[in-house]
């Protein structure tokens, strides 16, 4: 059979292939990694469907695959019988492996797609996951268990494989030697090994050569390939968030007690933003070639930085159907995923808008790239206070008011500056028309 790169959130259409775990002729267990292969979202492992032999593979390393595009041949276990495994055709299973093997016919050809990803930035099957937030696949835990290993030993193993991901010849070489001596070190036959993809850094003198990690290469390539396509231009709003600012300072303890969620102002950015974008459905939207695609859905993208110093974008789905509790459990999950690494392809596919919030920074105000498909990005800039004008209907006076700029930048193919001007000036007075009187959620 083949086995086919298997599906990785909607707006993934290819994924790189970055290391060949199993050799041909191998056999491996179900659920075991066979590959490696990274998307410009997160790196994932594809795990056998069912325990078996690796016959050949059709992919290479640093191939762009497409999504259902075979990278496989393999046999399962089933497929063979004791009777089988005598015979001639048999006998040459393995030689056939290692050489050039000849396509079977067409009509004898089964394919399967590959099980669900594991992405090792985040995987939807939490027992892979421990507490110290390291990945394991199913084979690594179920030859733990068998071998009586505790989770603080199998922490302490050294793994060789993505983001020192431990392996199954890892745990192999680990049980041999754990076997030799109970007094083996914890991570002896593993102790010379170092985990790949760490970045080159070579001293030439006052100066460091820093060879660019894998997703800061995609990131870089992402943001070319988005300037080059999209003739950017940005809008700049200046709103007054104070009427949002005293309304959390009174009810921000109130609101943790009654939904469990911490309060931040994300929430009440991206009610403004999915409002607005149901105001001006131009805006979400994307480009397929001459044609402007003007989606159904509201998902917005919320881009986060990791601990890595990257940037990642966690779609909050239908974010125009929550409330502002809805929307503050949304907020605060992704981003705990996306700071412990555990975001999975569905968690980042699917974005509609996006929201950059340069304020966290101490920015004022930024010029944000438009993330690829999609026609248009907001910066929010930070909340300051500052003296300002104030309209009574006793006359003007000055006051102290808490206020912040958006930075909307927009494709000028598709949105001119009425639509994209206005839809953050739509923003903006949604923001400061917030309803003092609001309940708490």
């Amino acid at each position: 059979m083949e086995i086919l790169l298997p599906k990785m959130g909607e707006s993934v259409a290819e994924a790189t292939i970055i290391k060949c775990l199993v050799e041909p002729g191998a056999s491996i267990e179900a659920d075991e990694a066979l590959i490696e292969i990274a998307t410009d979202k997160v790196d994932s492992e594809v795990p056998a469907p069912e325990a078996g032999v690796l016959v050949r593979w059709l992919v290479a390393e640093g191939d762009v695959v497409q999504v259902g595009q075979p990278i496989c041949e393999f046999q399962l276990d089933s497929e063979s019988s004791p009777s089988a495994s005598k015979s001639p055709a048999s006998e040459e299973a393995a030689p056939a492996a290692a050489a050039p093997p000849v396509s079977p016919p067409a009509p004898e050809v089964m394919t399967a797609v590959a099980a669900p990803l594991a992405s090792t930035n985040g995987s939807a099957a939490s027992p892979a996951r421990t507490s110290s937030d390291r990945f394991y696949s199913p084979l690594v835990r179920s030859m733990a268990q068998a071998e009586n290993i505790a989770q603080s030993e199998l922490d302490s193993i050294a793994g060789t494989g993505l983001e020192g991901r431990v392996t199954k010849h890892d745990m192999q070489g680990y049980i041999t030697a754990r076997s030799t001596s109970t007094n083996a070190p914890a991570a002896q036959g593993t102790t010379n090994r170092q985990p790949a993809h760490a970045p080159a850094v070579v001293s030439t003198g006052e100066d460091q050569i820093i060879e660019m990690d894998r997703m800061r290469k995609l990131i870089a390539d992402h943001m070319v390939r988005s300037v080059q396509t999209s003739p950017h231009v940005t809008s700049f709003v200046e709103a007054d968030v104070t009427r949002i600012v005293n309304w959390r300072n009174k009810n921000k303890v109130e609101f943790a007690q009654r939904t469990g969620q911490k309060l931040t102002f994300t929430p009440f950015f991206i009610e403004a933003v999915a409002r607005a974008l149901r105001d001006f459905p131009g805006v979400n939207a994307s480009v397929d070639g001459d044609k402007i695609i003007q989606k159904g859905s509201i998902n917005v993208g919320m881009a986060t930085a990791t601990p890595q110093g990257n940037l990642i974008v966690p779609v909050i789905r239908n974010a125009d159907q929550f409330n502002l509790a809805g929307l503050a459990e949304k907020v605060n999950e992704l981003a705990q995923k996306a700071r412990s690494g555990k975001l999975s392809p569905d968690d980042i596919s699917g974005g509609t808008y996006t929201v950059s919030n340069v304020g966290t920074f101490g920015n004022v105000m930024g010029t944000p790239i438009i993330n690829q498909p999609q026609v248009a990005i907001l910066a929010l800039g930070a909340i300051r206070k500052q003296p300002a004008v104030v309209e009574t209907p006793e006359g003007d006076m000055i006051a102290i008011r808490h206020r912040m700029f958006l930075s909307h930048s927009y494709d000028h193919r598709v949105v001119d500056g009425q639509m994209g001007g206005s839809f953050v000036r739509c923003v903006a007075d949604y923001l400061e028309a917030f309803d003092l009187g609001r309940p708490v959620s």
